[in-house]
């Protein structure tokens, strides 16, 4: 491609979701190598994205989402053909989609004639009960004319699945904001949250069944018995979906046990992150299904050991020593690796590995990965748009 290239990339949300983060990282590192890529994702709450991304963005201002979760999809996607077919879509090389609303968004623009392809990045397939979710969902992937995969298992998850051959993108981390470096925030943090000076086991992504938290929580009143003293901190949890069911299992434990030590913070402001990883004496990160794990290589970029779900993605870019590895249908499991996190010399084994394991997953190297892919759709869709 002999110029730069202007690609639009579409998120579900302005929330810190890991598709979210990716997209706007991506969007940012687009920028980096001299591309001109423009951010865009519905806002209902008017406040923009949960930072202010280091390139053009359109946190565009939609209304509040409908009850129920396949009403608030159809409206998203709505909002989003809504939003470009009154701003129009000249001018951009690509679309590239990065979730099921955004993803369906752009195959209603391009059956409509408004656009004339656009690259799908696969993060995760879920499993909806609603059938009606489900075919929206294989529409936003079947749709598109070009394929990323955050991960191995979901390239082949594509292959098997849809008959899709996908290009592996990977997922990066920004060693700049999130290092061990102490930057004299952790302190004024710590009092913030009221947390205490134990070892703190750092859950990020909410209350979800996805991220395994009932299980965690009970691994934790385990350890708990041994380190009284031991604190349980589960940061972040917006989210488009509903888990108001699997939240209540997890309030029902926490009455029936008296859990202690547990903090739930809810969704923190993005500056906060890089100390509250800091804080951490290890990330509890024992999930039953992700697309790849962001927290993980935040977690390790800022010398903090990390417990995972002895599974794919995890296998396919952490060494059998780099980690503390789980059953996550286990919390015994769970529980016994937290357990030897707590042993001083594999604590320091595992925060000293952490930084180098990291560096090897770079934005930039990201965005190079997404280039080929981009590069071959580019022209005939420049040349479609200008026939």
């Amino acid at each position: 491609m002999d110029r730069p290239l202007r690609i639009a990339i579409l998120t579900h949300s302005t929330n810190p979701r890991g598709g979210v983060v990716h997209a706007m990282a991506l969007a940012e590192a687009l920028a980096g190598l001299g591309h001109a890529p423009v951010l865009f994702a519905p806002d209902a709450h008017g406040s923009g994205f949960f930072r202010a991304p280091k390139c053009p963005a359109v946190p565009f201002k939609v209304a509040p989402a409908a009850p129920g979760m396949t009403a608030m999809v159809e409206q998203r996607i709505a909002d989003y053909v809504s939003h470009f077919e009154a701003a129009g879509t000249d001018g951009f090389d690509l679309f590239h989609a990065h979730d099921g609303i955004s993803g369906n968004a752009l195959a209603t623009l391009k059956a409509r004639g408004r656009i004339p392809a656009f690259v799908r990045t696969v993060h995760h397939v879920d499993a909806f009960s609603d059938p009606r979710l489900l075919d929206l969902q294989a529409r936003s992937i079947r749709a598109a004319d070009g394929w990323l995969a955050v991960s191995r298992i979901w390239q082949d998850q594509l292959a098997d699945g849809f008959g899709i051959e996908a290009e592996l993108s990977g997922n990066g981390v920004d060693g700049t904001r999130f290092s061990p470096r102490m930057d004299g925030s952790e302190a004024a943090l710590r009092a913030r949250l009221g947390l205490g000076p134990g070892p703190i086991f750092l859950s990020v992504g909410g209350i979800e069944a996805r991220k395994n938290t009932v299980r965690m929580l009970e691994a934790f009143l385990q350890v708990r018995q041994m380190r009284r003293d031991a604190q349980l901190v589960i940061a972040g949890g917006a989210s488009l979906l509903d888990h108001g069911a699997y939240q209540g299992e997890f309030r029902r434990l926490m009455a029936r046990t008296g859990a202690g030590g547990v903090h739930v913070t809810g969704p923190l402001p993005d500056g906060d992150m890089p100390a509250l990883y800091r804080l951490a004496h290890a990330l509890l990160f024992a999930s039953v299904k992700e697309g790849f794990g962001l927290a993980v290589l935040e977690a390790l970029a800022s010398g903090v050991p990390v417990i995972v779900s002895a599974m794919a993605p995890f296998t396919e870019y952490l060494g059998a020593r780099d980690a503390l590895w789980c059953d996550p249908a286990r919390p015994a499991s769970i529980a016994d690796a937290m357990a030897l996190s707590l042993q001083p010399a594999e604590h320091a084994r595992l925060a000293a590995l952490g930084p180098g394991i990291a560096a090897r997953h770079d934005w930039t190297s990201v965005a190079r990965a997404h280039l080929p892919l981009y590069d071959r759709l580019a022209a005939p869709a420049r040349e479609t748009l200008h026939a």
